[in-house]
């Protein structure tokens, strides 16, 4: 072998090393509005926590992070504050996102300073320049070395197993808790994507609206997650759901319980869930005619928490005429396909959007 050959052998392999070595620290994070995830190469995904943080208003210091943050929302004292950084699927508030990330970035690599990881981390589709530029600064004063975006319903629909190189038509429906992204994929590129800012916190809050207004009665953030969780429906259920409900009585102000059913969240919710059937409806619309043949056939993917609405696939189905089906992992969908960046740069070089 020459040694020119071997001398551009030897530099391509290092360059490749040096893109993205095997034995490196490199993350992919799915920076979600209610949760964030982090897969490490190798590891799988290592960090799964709220995205919330709560700091000490009198030291600024950060007092929790994640699971031990979520359980001080609305029960806080006067001088912490529990905070949600990331509204909408972008970052509202720059500060706390980066101590957060900061945070998430040294647990996944058991708390060693010294680490620069290369990151790739999933944003909405309809992100401003602006929104990713604020990214990808958080992401590099969390110590990062390298960042590269990419389109989470692009990741969504590689992290559902969906075989996105070839020339067929993939439809992804990721509902997260910030945004709703939907994309047509096709040759590994996105053939139309749309983000709509209706998903799992509106619907928090739509259940909240409801029960202040038929009630008269107050709950908080987490109360209207669990019933939601619980008794949220986008279709009539075999078997009716009930659960008691605690919350303050607004007329009288005292702390009262109430019993409510499965079909008084479906009313709830039928605003929101109407928001995101016409969002499909419309990409349907605006899907070349050669990939809604493809999309047919294989129908629609639901990923992300969303996704675990009871009977949301059902209503789909009925509503579109298509096959629906939903992730394995949908909570994991977005970071198991960001994650796959991490071993496949080639790709990445493909579907990043820098």
């Amino acid at each position: 072998m020459s040694s020119n050959s071997f001398q551009t052998r030897y530099s391509r392999i290092h360059n490749m090393r040096s893109l993205f070595s095997l034995f490196s620290s490199d993350l992919a994070i799915d920076l979600g509005t209610a949760n964030t995830l982090v897969f490490a190469h190798n590891k799988g995904i290592i960090v799964n926590e709220p995205s919330i943080i709560a700091v000490n208003k009198v030291t600024n210091e950060v007092e929790a992070v994640g699971k031990e943050a979520k359980e001080m929302l609305g029960r806080t004292p006067g001088n912490i504050v529990a905070i949600k950084p990331m509204k909408d699927g972008v970052i509202a508030d720059f500060r706390h996102t980066e101590k957060m990330l900061n945070y998430f970035i040294q647990k996944a690599h058991n708390r060693k300073m010294m680490v620069h990881p290369r990151i790739v981390i999933g944003v909405p589709s309809e992100i401003t320049q602006v929104e990713k530029r604020a990214v990808m600064d958080s992401a590099y004063r969390a110590k990062a070395s390298e960042v590269h975006l990419v389109e989470q319903a692009m990741v969504a629909a590689i992290g559902a197993g969906l075989p996105i190189t070839e020339a067929g038509g993939n439809m992804v429906v990721d509902i997260g808790g910030g945004t709703t992204d939907i994309a047509v994929i096709s040759l590994a590129g996105i053939v139309y994507s749309r983000s709509v800012r209706m998903a799992g916190n509106q619907m928090d809050e739509a259940v909240i609206t409801y029960l202040k207004r038929k009630y008269n009665l107050l709950i908080g953030e987490r109360t209207g997650e669990q019933i939601k969780m619980q008794l949220g429906s986008a279709y009539p259920l075999d078997k009716p759901l009930s659960m008691e409900v605690k919350g303050r009585n607004l007329i009288e102000g005292v702390p009262k319980t109430i019993t409510i059913d499965d079909s008084e969240i479906r009313e709830a919710l039928s605003e929101s869930i109407s928001t995101i059937i016409n969002a499909i409806r419309v990409a349907l619309e605006r899907t070349p005619p050669e990939l809604s043949a493809d999309i047919s056939d294989r129908g629609i993917v639901l990923t992300g928490g969303g996704a675990l609405i009871k009977n949301l696939d059902k209503r789909i189905r009925e509503e579109t005429g298509l096959p629906v089906s939903i992730a394995d992992d949908p909570l994991a969908s977005v970071v198991l396909g960001t994650g796959k960046m991490l071993s496949d740069f080639n790709l990445l070089r493909k579907i990043s959007i820098d």
